[in-house]
């Protein structure tokens, strides 16, 4: 189906650039403590930045996750259902939980960003950054895991779902 080869690539896409991210912040961390411990002068702006570039990091790979069933799931009752059950069960799951989470979080954090962008919100500390950024990027990626909430959902019920496999009858 188009919609979810789309959203699932969109997805697959926004994962891989931000995964970037974590090399870059890993490397602001290791020039920090080189400078720090061998260098004996310590930088003021790599612990606010890398601080941002984690929380970029950790809320925009939410969509990802999901995509490829990497959040946290507690099993315990539906790993003994049968197959077209489990299907149903999690559909549920998602009209019942995800759905209105996912809903609030992209309302709310959209307020959110924008009285940000307002009010041109820093960060206090010992280097001043943009907070709104962050912020937007909160939004985006709140619609990123709504809209793989919808793929997902597609794929259980066209029965595309590759962690819920029907039995394969092998005689």
């Amino acid at each position: 189906m188009p919609l979810i080869r789309l959203i699932d690539g969109v997805n697959e896409l926004v994962g891989r650039i931000v995964s970037v991210v974590a090399i870059v912040f890993a490397g602001i961390i290791i020039y920090d403590v080189f400078m720090r411990y061998a260098m004996g002068q310590p930088t003021r702006w790599a612990f606010d930045v890398t601080k941002q570039l984690y929380g970029f990091y950790f809320i925009m790979l939410g969509g990802y996750a999901l995509r490829h069933q990497a959040h946290v799931r507690v099993d315990l009752l539906t790993a003994r259902m049968r197959p077209s059950l489990r299907r149903w069960v999690e559909v549920a799951g998602y009209v019942v939980f995800f759905f209105p989470f996912a809903w609030i979080f992209t309302t709310r954090s959209y307020n959110f960003a924008m009285t940000s962008w307002r009010q041109g919100e820093m960060t206090v500390g010992a280097m001043q950054l943009p907070v709104y950024p962050l912020k937007m990027a909160m939004f985006v990626a709140a619609c990123l895991l709504l809209v793989q909430g919808v793929s997902e959902v597609l794929k259980l019920l066209l029965n595309r779902a590759p962690h819920i496999q029907e039995p394969v009858d092998v005689r």
